[in-house]
């Protein structure tokens, strides 16, 4: 495996993205880094790949910066190089959910780490014995690639549609232990504090997403594989590419894909 690619996020306030905008890109340029860095008032998100040395300088200079010294990062491997070309972006959001009222840098929602999650499913409910609802907060096309088994999606093909869809759907999650969960944990953060914020008890995010529960646990409970947003296609709970016979002539980079992690 020639390449390390990485997954991280961290929503922290920062008032100085431009800074930060053109540091990373000239780093990741001097890199050889290819991928994504998105940066926002509300934190940064990172999908990036390279050769290992390069990608852990990378890491360490990120995590020299104190508001993303305890950042958590999910990795993977990979023969190829994933991403076609390297790109540092501004934004209002790192992820757009378009509710101004939803600030994860004041707070996250309650988390559960994914070897307590499989306990909880296994068992069939949570520790204090209510029923599991798995709500999946990822694009219907992201979901046919492979989900948790029985898990509820609402069919949506952006992520700002999540708020209208949980708020039609709320009275059914009453009184159920509600575990959001997403690729790498960005989206069922905020998932999980509009669902508190709209009265819905008992919320916990899957912490890290499918890929640390894919690191961690493995292929239990989860059917199929997990779509991510590169050239790679989607991963298995191995943490391992499609080979390339089995690869879809058009690639993700060729289709409209409205939403990222």
């Amino acid at each position: 495996m020639n390449y390390l690619n990485i997954a991280a996020y961290k929503f922290v306030s920062i008032i100085d993205t431009e800074t930060l905008h053109s540091g990373y890109k000239a780093r990741c340029l001097a890199l050889d880094l290819k991928g994504t860095v998105l940066l926002a008032p509300e934190g940064i998100n990172i999908f990036v790949a390279g050769h290992p040395d390069e990608i852990r300088t990378f890491l360490a200079e990120l995590r020299s910066d104190l508001r993303f010294a305890d950042i958590e990062v999910k990795e993977s491997l990979s023969i190829d190089q994933p991403f076609k070309k390297l790109i540092v972006k501004t934004k209002a959001e790192i992820i757009t959910m378009r509710q101004p009222a939803i600030r994860p840098v004041e707070g996250r929602a309650p988390a559960v780490a994914p070897q307590d999650l499989k306990r909880w499913i296994d068992q069939g409910k949570d520790d204090q014995g209510r029923d599991l609802v798995l709500l999946d907060t990822r694009n219907h096309f992201e979901v046919v690639q492979g989900t948790f088994t029985n898990a509820v999606e609402y069919n949506i093909t952006r992520f700002s549609q999540f708020p209208a869809a949980v708020e039609q759907h709320k009275e059914l999650l009453h009184n159920k232990r509600v575990v959001t969960f997403c690729t790498g944990g960005i989206r069922c953060e905020k998932a999980a504090i509009f669902m508190e914020n709209l009265g819905i008890e008992n919320v916990t995010q899957l912490d890290g997403g499918i890929l640390k529960y894919f690191e961690v646990v493995g292929k239990a409970h989860y059917d199929g594989r997990c779509f991510v947003f590169d050239e790679r296609v989607s991963l298995d709970p191995t943490l391992a590419e499609l080979d390339a016979a089995s690869k879809p002539l058009v690639k993700p980079s060729a289709v409209s894909i409205p939403e990222r992690n």
